[in-house]
């Protein structure tokens, strides 16, 4: 009997995880494949969370986190631990997701054991290595890195052919994003009463804020710009769950602690995530991921970033870059909040990032390459 061709999935953070989850499943029902996951643990807690909601099991974790560690710490245990690993599973190939730590990282591993490199959500880019930093050195070296690449949507693909990749090496296949949509928001997890009756008392910003580049000036800039927002719309609520970084959550609090029509809350699990983004209004975001939900959930997103590499939606009408000037989001917002014919536009445009499927479309191909 010929021998199951071996994949090590590659996980860390939840936004891999969301993505990842329907296509590990997906590849754990071919009899022609043996799936092993590697759970990195770069966000221990939100991973979890994600991976009990789709019943994936790890096979492996790594547990690199650890208390103020940055990008050279998670770097070096990553690659660290991955050695060992795969000269345990020999894999016949490596699977990872994005543009994170632990993708360029098992991918960067793989590459020095000549372990073919699968990359999903292949061929985003904005061309800027500062924006998003450090995700966009991330996904162009992964791009080097790989043997077979998964781009979502044909704008990535002619990216990939455009950076001298090999056609025969590039599969459109639509974005696995969707496939977990489909799980999540038609689930029964259930926002706290509290936070579901605040949401649904008028239209509802989602607030997510966090990368890097937009610590700082540029934070204080968005969030007097939704404060002189709040002040002119008093039907306008915010739901903002406030990531864990202290550079985030010490101005967070010194903007918006006691407002009456702000709720900071932790990070939200990914179910409680996904049906807040399915009600809200607008979500105001710096998040690629949540770029992509928004727009298949019919949500309109603006952007609080000079760039986005998830032009795909731009073009679509359904995403808009608002920039990170107080000015320019305070205007992008009101625009949304005063003008139904716009609204109704971002809102009933098709999601360029597929219909779904692309689990099964991706299972298909490394069934036949692997």
């Amino acid at each position: 009997m010929e021998r199951k061709k071996k994949i090590l999935a590659v996980v860390g953070t939840r936004a891999d995880a969301v993505k990842m989850c329907p296509l590990i499943n997906e590849l754990r029902g071919r009899e022609e494949l043996s799936v092993s996951v590697c759970s990195t643990g770069q966000h221990r807690e939100l991973l979890n969370s994600v991976l009990d909601i789709f019943g994936v099991i790890p096979d492996y974790s790594l547990d690199i986190m650890a208390e103020g560690q940055d990008l050279f710490d998670i770097t070096v245990r990553l690659l660290s631990a991955l050695r060992g690993l795969l000269e345990d599973e020999a894999p016949d190939a490596v699977m990872v997701h994005g543009d994170t730590a632990t993708a360029f990282s098992a991918a960067l591993a793989a590459f020095y054991k000549r372990i073919p490199v699968c990359h999903v959500e292949a061929g985003l880019r904005t061309y800027d290595l500062s924006s998003p930093f450090p995700e966009e050195f991330y996904r162009q070296a992964i791009g080097l890195l790989a043997s077979y690449h998964f781009a979502p949507t044909e704008a990535a693909r002619g990216n990939l052919l455009s950076e001298g990749v090999a056609e025969e090496c590039v599969f459109v296949t639509g974005n696995t994003v969707v496939d977990a949509l489909a799980e999540t928001v038609g689930r029964s997890g259930s926002i706290g009463n509290s936070l579901f009756d605040f949401a649904s008392e008028g239209r509802l910003i989602l607030l997510t804020a966090h990368r890097r580049e937009n610590q700082g000036d540029a934070m204080r800039n968005i969030f007097s710009a939704v404060l002189r927002i709040l002040e002119e719309y008093e039907d306008v609520r915010v739901i903002y769950p406030v990531h864990p970084s202290p550079a985030v959550r010490l101005v967070a609090e010194e903007f918006f602690s006691g407002h009456p029509r702000v709720r900071l809350c932790e990070p939200l699990g990914t179910l409680e995530f996904h049906r807040l983004l399915s009600l809200c209004y607008l979500t105001l975001t710096d998040s690629g991921g949540v770029q992509e939900e928004a727009v298949s959930l019919c949500r309109p997103a603006l952007v609080i970033r000079n760039t986005t590499e998830r032009t795909e939606g731009v073009l679509s009408g359904g995403i808009r870059l608002v920039g990170v000037g107080e000015g320019s989001v305070y205007r992008g917002i009101r625009a949304l909040l005063d003008s139904p014919s716009l609204y109704y536009a971002m809102t009933r445009g098709a999601s360029p990032f597929g219909s779904g499927g692309a689990s099964e479309k991706i299972a298909d191909i490394m069934e036949k390459i692997i």
